[in-house]
């Protein structure tokens, strides 16, 4: 582009966009949306976990600087946030009981007005069994939940439909139809999160939407929140069949096997043959398995590099194919595995592995929802130590883990997408003009494989060893005269707070001078600013260490002037 050409941001001070197109590369970019799926939804473990003030805190940190949008977790029904009462309470005795069961609002009016307070929406998911109501009291997770049908399922709608009823009256109708409604979590894992069969659930939801389309037509409904892909029958009759696994669990390469989703084809018939309403599907997937061999042991399976990418295009087929060819898609769980014990979660290379894995997937759902936001998080209770494999961006103490950073990175995304390569995007806003990208260093000679699981943080270091450092080289054209870029670099020299934690013996429990130095540790991001030219050309030339995510971007004239970026960090 001539010297003379106008430039993309316009002058300073004028915060609308020019219609002078830029040069990528030498060559005017295809410009298309970019669908931010990343941040659209967090996830969290359970309603009560969300009346901590760390919880809290953590959420409205999420909102503000990794932009979340919507917030799910599990138990809005739970015993532990007393919406079913039958008795009126007993304290040192039984309680006496109700004529009829009552439903009061009171703790869980106090979480719903924190998500919605933070800036955020909830991502309803209408679970599990109030205990006087379950069927079954098995209970899985150390908060005892109930994954039983309902004893009465009449009662059961009369719940749902009170509590929906309620949020009506408190939040407004509008405001109410912003929320999706997700009938139940994982119910085909039985017997752990579902203690009844496969007809039983898809009666459970069909009475639950038709139940939810009653009250307001406008109203959002979906499921049926299975778990992950499976390459056997395991799921295809009514309970698992465990038989079914032992080929996957002596598979010598999993990857060659054919993956499809749990109970979705079924589901979507079942739905169209019994007048149940479906606004959207959701599905979980994690890019792993653990399959039963014949010896009866579990054998765990970590997927190839791209399993999520790929799952989604065949979730797609599917869809398309079914009598809800125009359900949404929100993958309401999704991380580099489904274990809070995972030492992966911890690191730089967990941050390499998600970024790659959103940018791939922006065009294939409408949201991903990291599982989880924090480490506050107690299905095995409480976690044991400060870096203990939490699902969490940010542990216990609220201190930012890599996958945090990676996440506010692809939240400074723009919304239009100027570049894709395998490595990277270059992104700039459609209402100011303004540039961002992202770019990263997932090594060459992983091949196809994913950064999988391990237990402790040492066994993760080896991955430290794959190399080498990648050139990430590309000229834009056509912005501002002068125009200043952020560069934040996370590696394993800067930003990897679990390595740092682990230089320090891997203290169980940290003082407060602990805690301050790994807080500080975890945030100092490699940092440096460049400048475009005077012509408006800005030459990106960077060697991208082994496991690097970088983000670039454009400073907002009004508050560079004082230093200050105009996007959290």
């Amino acid at each position: 582009m001539s010297d003379d050409a106008a430039w993309a941001g316009g002058p300073p001070g004028d915060g609308a966009p020019s219609s002078t197109i830029l040069r990528i590369d030498g060559a005017e970019p295809a410009e298309r949306p970019l669908r931010h799926i990343w941040n659209e939804c967090v996830g969290a473990g359970r309603a009560h976990e969300a009346l901590r003030a760390d919880w809290q805190e953590h959420l409205r940190e999420a909102v503000a600087v990794l932009g979340a949008r919507y917030v799910r977790f599990h138990g809005v029904f739970h015993d532990d946030m007393f919406v079913y009462r039958t008795t009126n309470g007993g304290g040192f005795g039984p309680g006496e009981p109700l004529p009829e069961p009552v439903h009061t609002f009171s703790y869980v009016d106090k979480v719903f007005d924190a998500v919605l307070d933070a800036g955020a929406r909830p991502f309803v998911e209408l679970g599990f069994m109030p205990r006087e109501l379950a069927r079954d009291t098995e209970t899985v997770f150390w908060w005892k939940a109930h994954g039983s049908p309902p004893a009465d399922l009449d009662r059961w709608v009369e719940l749902v439909t009170t509590t929906v009823r309620h949020w009506i009256d408190r939040y407004g109708v509008e405001e109410v139809r912003r929320w999706p409604f997700e009938v139940w979590n994982e119910p085909n894992l039985v017997p752990h999160f579902w203690t009844g069969t496969r007809t039983e659930y898809f009666e459970l939801y069909g009475a639950t939407a038709r139940a939810i389309k009653a009250i307001d037509p406008g109203l959002q409904v979906g499921g049926p929140s299975t778990s992950v892909f499976v390459p056997d029958d395991r799921y295809r009759g009514e309970t698992e069949d465990r038989t079914q696994e032992y080929a996957t669990a002596a598979a010598e390469d999993v990857d060659a096997l054919v993956w499809r989703p749990v109970w979705i084809e079924e589901f979507l018939d079942w739905c169209a043959a019994h007048d149940a309403p479906v606004d959207f599907v959701t599905t979980h997937l994690y890019p792993t398995d653990y399959a039963f061999g014949a010896d009866g042991e579990g054998h765990a399976i970590s997927r190839y590099a791209d399993a999520t990418p790929d799952d989604l295009v065949a979730l797609h087929e599917v869809i398309a194919a079914s009598p809800f060819p125009g359900a949404a898609i929100h993958i309401t769980e999704w991380s580099t595995s489904p274990s809070s014990r995972d030492a992966m979660h911890d690191t730089v290379y967990a941050a390499t592995y998600i970024a790659r894995a959103y940018l791939r997937c922006a065009e294939l759902a409408d949201s991903i929802s990291y599982w989880t936001f924090t480490d506050v998080f107690e299905e095995g209770g409480a976690g044991i130590g400060p870096f203990h494999g939490g699902f969490g961006l940010v542990n216990e103490q609220g201190i930012h883990k890599p996958t945090f950073h990676a996440m506010a990175m692809l939240a400074r995304l723009e919304d239009r997408l100027l570049l894709s390569t395998p490595h990277g995007v270059l992104t700039r806003s459609g209402a100011t003009g303004e540039l961002a990208g992202l770019f990263l260093n997932y090594p060459e000679e992983m091949g196809r494989a994913s950064v999988g699981s391990r237990d402790t943080y040492a066994a993760t270091r080896p991955l430290a060893d794959v190399g080498p450092a990648r050139r990430i080289r590309h000229r834009v054209e056509g912005l501002r005269p002068g125009a200043r870029f952020l560069v934040e670099v996370l590696d394993l020299e800067h930003g990897n707070v679990a390595e740092t934690w682990h230089r320090l013996g891997s203290p169980l429990n940290l003082t407060r001078e602990e805690t301050a130095r790994l807080r500080a540790e975890a945030d100092a991001l490699r940092r440096e600013e460049l400048t475009a030219s005077p012509s408006g050309t800005l030459d990106l030339d960077v060697d991208l260490p082994a496991w690097a995510v970088m983000s670039v971007v454009e400073q907002h004239p009004a508050l560079t002037r004082h230093g200050v970026s105009r996007r959290g960090s």
